[in-house]
């Protein structure tokens, strides 16, 4: 995979959160959910809809990043109540929550709907379907958002709080030179 990475150089890289057996059948799908700064309101520039109706369309300011930032830490200290073996990862434009618990990789849609569904009534910004299991693919560690050009970036909880990603040399691709 590496090789063929270093060869042909796609601007983003996903991996397939399905798990599946040796006959290509889905046995299950780890869980995630996704924040990002289109799911919330920005007291300067308003929500998507307004961004989209002056043609702004997913661009996204300091403040959007810090507000996704915080209900990330929300989110996690929610989850860390249910589930044991979480992972942060810094998705070049907002965050990803990783879930590893292994009995969580057997829900079935309707739970992981379910689910979504109570995270996102308790008034977390998440994208539903990422968390439900509709999208399977989601960005891989390390690799970049070629969207924005930054390094999706695991982190330990304890370092979110003071993340800046825009500063971070660890989100900064070397080809931007800094």
């Amino acid at each position: 995979m590496k090789d063929w990475l270093l060869e042909f150089l796609p601007e983003s890289v996903y991996y397939d959160r399905n798990i599946y057996d040796e006959k290509d059948r889905v046995q299950g799908q780890q869980m995630a959910f996704d924040i990002d700064p289109e799911n919330v309101k920005c007291p300067i520039h308003g929500t998507l809809e307004d961004k989209m109706k002056r043609c702004q369309g997913l661009g996204f300011c300091e403040i959007e990043l810090e507000m996704v930032k915080e209900e990330t830490i929300r989110l996690y200290q929610e989850l860390i109540e249910t589930f044991c073996s979480i992972r942060i990862v810094y998705s070049g434009r907002g965050y990803h929550i990783h879930i590893f618990d292994e009995a969580s990789f057997n829900w079935s849609l309707k739970k992981r709907e379910r689910f979504a569904e109570k995270i996102a009534n308790r008034g977390f910004p998440i994208d539903e379907w990422v968390t439900s299991g509709d999208m399977r693919l989601i960005r891989l560690p390390h690799s970049l958002h070629g969207m924005i050009s930054r390094i999706v970036t695991p982190l330990d909880f304890s370092e979110l709080k003071s993340f800046e990603p825009i500063r971070d040399p660890r989100c900064v691709p070397r080809f931007l030179g800094c």
